[in-house]
């Protein structure tokens, strides 16, 4: 599985229907199994970002195929950044000269 920090912001129609927020978020978390994708971590956030999540993904094609999905229903827009558990930066690291 590889891993992923998922970095999602409202949008205004997200953001109108607040209320329903931790009911889509585990909607979310379910319908991502169905793209060999696993939510480990949901959190809300304050600042820039209104949701961060922890992600594996059995690739990147399930994960970019799970955030199209996402965005597709308007209530968040989704990016996704690659992370490293510190046995494979050790992997990376052993690579250097």
């Amino acid at each position: 599985m590889v891993t992923y920090v998922g970095l999602m912001t409202f949008t205004e129609k997200g953001i109108q229907s607040i209320k329903e927020t931790t009911k889509r978020a585990a909607a979310a978390k379910e319908a991502a199994k169905k793209f060999g994708v696993n939510m480990r971590e949901i959190l809300w956030t304050m600042g820039e970002v209104d949701l961060v999540s922890i992600i594996e993904a059995d690739d990147e094609q399930a994960l970019a195929a799970f955030s199209l999905a996402i965005a597709t229903q308007g209530n968040v827009r989704f990016h996704s950044l690659r992370a490293y558990p510190s046995s494979e930066m050790d992997q990376i690291l052993a690579k250097l000269p």
